[in-house]
């Protein structure tokens, strides 16, 4: 007897269905390849939308600051993403993991004069207010659930050690660059050099596609860094030297190049069977509408 899917995973089923059933070859797929990564960076689409209707909306005459109130928001929402099944516990200690480098790092830049917070919060420590690390929760939110969504592999990927020593490298480099020499620029080197073999292959529908790592991994901090923009035009934060209505700087499209790789590195803590040491050719997923595919679909969400 075929095993009853979880409530997100009829949700996602329901959608697929009901976009192959109107849009057909290539741009159905298109169209369910940006349903399935807006699905995947949901915990970041509602943290941005929060972000403008706040400051849409804040008076400041109000008891509770804007601040404290995306912090609600924020851990309200990583509440709602557990409790609907949206994200594993086994991921959710991952990306608490991911949640305390970046606020440790919050408190370090800060410290140095990078960006600062301008408005006041109760729930603030070291002038670093308390929602900021559920940004970086997001992103490592989003990585766990596209690999889940897409089904994704990663082939042939390096040794795990390299990578762990790759990732230290790059979140050192965060810190140790404000006193010795920066290093960036032999990061990226190396993250093109370990990395450039490694495809990522997924499932938008049945056909399985592929991309180069480094290339998925510049796009995401493109999206990173128009998040960024949104958070400055809000005046949520501002960086050193940056007037309020004044974009971000391509610069730090680079420095979230490099943390993303933190990130995935991170992650793979929990998503090992994601990732293969040899190239793989992957199959034909059978079709949603097929009787096996709820047995296949059933044997991916009781996988680890």
């Amino acid at each position: 007897m075929t095993e009853r899917l979880p409530t997100t995973r009829r949700l996602e089923r329901a959608l697929g269905d009901f976009v192959r059933t109107r849009m057909q070859g290539g741009m159905g797929e298109l169209l369910m390849f940006f349903l399935k990564q807006g699905w995947a960076a949901l915990f970041g689409l509602l943290f941005i939308i929060a972000l403008i209707g706040t400051k849409l909306i804040w008076q400041d005459d109000w008891a509770l600051q804007r601040y404290d109130g995306l912090f609600i928001f924020a851990v309200t929402t990583q509440i709602a993403m557990l409790y609907f099944k949206l994200e594993t516990w086994d991921e959710a200690r991952v990306i608490l993991l991911f949640h305390i480098t970046g606020t440790a790092m919050e408190l370090f830049k800060i410290r140095m004069g990078s960006w600062s917070y301008p408005e006041p919060g109760l729930f603030v420590l070291g002038g670093v207010p308390m929602f900021s690390g559920f940004m970086y929760a997001s992103i490592g939110s989003y990585i766990a659930r596209v690999i889940r969504i897409f089904h994704m592999r990663f082939a042939p990927y390096p040794p795990l050690w390299v990578t762990f020593v790759f990732g230290a490298a790059i979140y050192v480099n965060f810190f140790a660059h404000h006193y010795t020499i920066d290093i960036r620029l032999g990061l990226f080197a190396a993250s093109l050099i370990l990395f450039a073999r490694t495809r990522i292959w997924f499932y938008a529908g049945q056909t399985p596609r592929w991309m180069p790592m480094p290339v998925a991994a510049f796009l995401c901090a493109f999206v990173v860094w128009i998040a960024e923009n949104v958070g400055t035009m809000t005046g949520t934060w501002i960086y050193a030297g940056q007037s309020a209505l004044q974009m971000v700087s391509f610069a730090k499209m680079g420095s979230w190049y490099l943390l993303l790789w933190v990130a995935f590195v991170t992650v793979t803590l929990v998503s090992r069977k994601a990732l293969s040491r040899h190239a793989i050719q992957p199959e034909l997923r059978p079709s949603p509408s097929a009787p096996e595919a709820l047995d296949y679909q059933g044997q991916q969400t009781r996988s680890p």
